[in-house]
C-alpha cells in the first residue's frame, strides 16, 4: 500500500480482525469528532460509501490516509495515530494463512493478534493455555471435541497451536504472563505419561525470560472470573488491546473500553490469588511427582 490509495479486499474474503479493528477505531475518532459519514467524506474528499467501506474493514487503508483522517478528525494523540498507520495494508500474509480452507476465521485471526501482540495475559482455570500445551496435550484435548474431529482435522489443529507458540521463541519473544488454576494442572489429559510430560514442559517453558508462570492453588480462597479461559493481548497502545474468550461455537473479541478495563481488572485478582513465580514452579514439581 501506497501513500493514500484504497483498494478493497477481495471480495471472496471476510475482513480480518485487525482490518475490522482498524476500521472500528478510526470509526470512534469520526464519532468523536462529531462528524457524519458524508461530512467526513466532504473533508477527504472521497463517497460516503468509501467511508463507510473504511470503516467496515473492506478498503485497505494507507496509512497516510489514516493520518489524513485523524487531522481531519481533530485527533491530538500522535502515539494513537501512528499505531493505526502500522496496523495499515492488507491482510497480513503470516503462516496462518496455509490454514485458511482448514480452519475457522476466528482461528485465524487469535493467531495473526499473536503474532502482532506486544505481550499478553493468559488464564486457564480448567485447561493449560493453549500457547504452553505439549503436542501430545492438545492432541488428547482435540480427540475429546464434541461432535468428534476426524484425525486429519485433529491433526490440522495441532499443527496450527503448536505454529502460534513460534511468538514465544527467539530474538523477539513475547512477554507472556501465564495463570493457571491447580485444577487445569490436576486433570490429566492423554494419561499419566502425557500429564507428566505437560507439566514438566510448563516448568520448562516457566524458566524462560519472557515467560511468567503463577498457579493459583485450590487453598487459595475466592476465585474472580468465570471460569473460561482468558487471553489479553496488548497492542501497541492501550486503546488497541484485545481480550480474546473461548465459546462454544468459536473466539470471541472484545475491545469496548469498558471490557478491557474488566479484564485487566480480572486477570489482576487472578495473579493475586497466585502463588509467586518459584513457589508455582515447586508446587508443579509437586504435582507432577504425584502423577
Amino acid at each position: 500500500m501506497v501513500g493514500s490509495q484504497e483498494v478493497p479486499v477481495a471480495s471472496t474474503a471476510i475482513p480480518t480482525l485487525r482490518q475490522q479493528r482498524l476500521g472500528a477505531e478510526l470509526r470512534k475518532l469520526r464519532e468523536r469528532a462529531g462528524l457524519s459519514t458524508s461530512a467526513a467524506a466532504a473533508l477527504l474528499g472521497v463517497n460516503q460509501s468509501r467511508i463507510s467501506n473504511i470503516e467496515a474493514g473492506r478498503y485497505a487503508v494507507g496509512a497516510d490516509r489514516v493520518r489524513a483522517m485523524a487531522r481531519h478528525y481533530t485527533c491530538a494523540d500522535r502515539e494513537l495515530v501512528e499505531a493505526l498507520a502500522g496496523m495499515t495494508g492488507g491482510r497480513t500474509r503470516g503462516w496462518w494463512e496455509e490454514y485458511r480452507e482448514r480452519l475457522t476465521v476466528g482461528l485465524l485471526d487469535l493467531a495473526e493478534l499473536e503474532h502482532h501482540a506486544g505481550g499478553m495475559r493468559v488464564a486457564g482455570v480448567m485447561h493449560i493455555p493453549g500457547l504452553l500445551q505439549t503436542t501430545d496435550h492438545a492432541r488428547a484435548l482435540f480427540n475429546a471435541t464434541v461432535p468428534p474431529l476426524e484425525q486429519y482435522e485433529v491433526e490440522h489443529r495441532v499443527s496450527f497451536r503448536m505454529k502460534r507458540q513460534a511468538v514465544l521463541h527467539g530474538d523477539d519473544a513475547m512477554p507472556l504472563t501465564a495463570v493457571i488454576h491447580e485444577s487445569a494442572l490436576r486433570m490429566g489429559y492423554g494419561g499419566a505419561s502425557t500429564a507428566r510430560a505437560q507439566l514438566k514442559y510448563l516448568i520448562d517453558m516457566g524458566e524462560r525470560d519472557n515467560i511468567t508462570t503463577l498457579v493459583v492453588p485450590f487453598g487459595s480462597g475466592i476465585f474472580p472470573g468465570s471460569g473460561q479461559p482468558i487471553v489479553y493481548a496488548f497492542g501497541p497502545v492501550p486503546q488497541l488491546d484485545t481480550v480474546q474468550l473461548d465459546s462454544d461455537h468459536g473466539c470471541d473479541f472484545l475491545d469496548a473500553e469498558a471490557q478491557l478495563a474488566r479484564y485487566r481488572t480480572v486477570l489482576d485478582r487472578m495473579e493475586m490469588c497466585a502463588l509467586g513465580p518459584d513457589e508455582s514452579r515447586d508446587f508443579i514439581h509437586r504435582i507432577e511427582r504425584e502423577m
